[in-house]
């Protein structure tokens, strides 16, 4: 997840036809070191046995938060044991106005680029923030 510098013009954000260009960190667990240089979303330390998902990345999901449905994209995948021995499988998501969040695996559907709710719930945020910048 390295800037780019179209990335850095547009804020990171994307749109249903861009959102491929979002890089992946994908193949090792993230460090903090990952984090700071914006190459992945989060990094777990308090965690055991932390492993990558074996998920195509990056992945479009909505994302089903206490405020409703959300378009993102998926661009981490990770499964970590918790203090509680309790397996969590977390996602670092990539919004639409670019900028990142952490989630659940059971609280995201995975979808193309097709899935009509995703394209609307993407062009919904996009419009949104359009209309902020005016």
């Amino acid at each position: 997840m390295t800037s780019t510098d179209d990335e850095q013009e547009d804020g990171g954000g994307f749109d249903v036809d861009d959102w491929g260009r979002l890089r992946a960190f994908a193949g090792a667990v993230a460090t903090l070191d990952d984090v700071q240089a914006r190459r992945a979303v989060f990094a777990l330390g308090d965690t055991r046995d932390p492993a990558v998902l074996d998920m195509d990345l990056p992945q479009p999901v909505i994302w089903w938060e206490d405020e409703g449905a959300q378009a993102a994209v998926a661009v981490q995948a990770e499964s970590h044991v918790g203090s509680d021995g309790e397996t969590m499988e977390v996602l670092g998501l990539i919004l639409p106005d670019g900028d990142a969040a952490v989630a659940l695996l059971e609280d995201v559907d995975l979808v193309d680029d097709t899935d009509p709710t995703w394209r609307d719930l993407v062009q919904n945020a996009v419009s949104l923030d359009d209309a902020k910048d005016d």
